[in-house]
């Protein structure tokens, strides 16, 4: 569980496009994301769910996202999920007794993430984020945006969202959501400018649709060389408090220096990642 709440890049793959599994998983990115949801048609719904059963069943390692509640594919897919340990990515995240069902279902074997891409989603963040088994959000800003009617690039108009992810993560003591996707698969400069305002909002991960993609959420989301030197002038001052560049430097600035110092080292948000085994139970642990 480690690992998904320090990732980075969240890499989707379509799960009827098994040919792909593989790939996704030697790409380089912290977490697969096999999905049964948006990008599969209905047609092949039931044969992507085969498709990931298979997969997994061989070993692999990844994160479900699996169809919402209420589709016709729901407990299949959940089904799928539970029996092999791995985590959920849950979209339409917004109702925290239907998240704490889902969990109890996999006999809280299977922690949640809450794809919030709703606005009622948004407006529950704090609750949803605090539901027993979510371990992290991540943001759906293409179903968002088009429930409000804005641009799903438009910083502006999804910026008091993404805060509000920020913030209820916070609250409820999970760590920093996941940002939504970049549909511009080879624009770089809207990808990373993309990852420059979700990184200043607050955001630490990224969901990936194409493994090009990666190289740059690593680099946006790592801290700058200015910020580590910032960082270690600042530890160098002691405990005290004092003064850098102007600046004053109390126990909360500490903290801040800390972690960039942590972020940059591990390339986590705190501490070192955990290997991708630990998406799923050994057979040693009660799960």
């Amino acid at each position: 569980m480690d690992h998904l709440t320090t990732a980075r890049t969240w890499l989707f793959v379509p799960g009827h496009r098994p040919d792909r599994f593989d790939k996704a998983a030697s790409s380089g990115a912290d977490l697969v994301i096999i999905d049964l949801e948006d990008a599969v048609p209905a047609a092949d719904k039931d044969r992507s769910r085969g498709h990931a059963a298979a997969w997994l069943a061989r070993g692999g390692r990844a994160v479900v996202r699996i169809n919402p509640p209420g589709t016709p594919w729901f407990e299949a897919d959940l089904h799928t999920a539970a029996d092999h340990g791995c985590p959920v990515l849950v979209p339409k995240a917004e109702d925290p007794a239907v998240l704490a069902g889902i969990f109890a279902r996999t006999a809280e074997c299977c922690p949640l993430v809450a794809l919030i891409e709703t606005a009622l989603g948004v407006e529950r963040a704090r609750e949803v984020c605090a539901t027993p088994g979510v371990v992290r959000a991540a943001f759906g800003n293409v179903d968002l945006a088009a429930q409000l009617g804005v641009a799903h690039d438009d910083h502006l108009a999804l910026a008091h969202a993404r805060s509000r992810l920020v913030l209820a993560s916070a609250a409820a003591g999970v760590r920093p959501p996941v940002d939504g996707v970049t549909t511009a698969v080879r624009d770089a400069e809207a990808l990373a400018a993309d990852v420059a305002h979700a990184r200043r909002l607050g955001l630490t991960g990224k969901l990936c649709v194409h493994p090009a993609q990666l190289g740059a959420v690593v680099d946006g989301l790592t801290p700058s060389e200015s910020e580590v030197r910032w960082a270690r002038a600042v530890l160098d001052t002691g405990e005290a408090v004092t003064t850098v560049d102007g600046q004053m430097v109390d126990k909360p600035v500490l903290a801040r220096a800390r972690r960039v110092l942590a972020q940059r080292a591990t390339g986590n948000f705190s501490g070192p990642s955990t290997p991708r085994s630990s998406l799923r139970p050994g057979p040693s642990e009660s799960c």
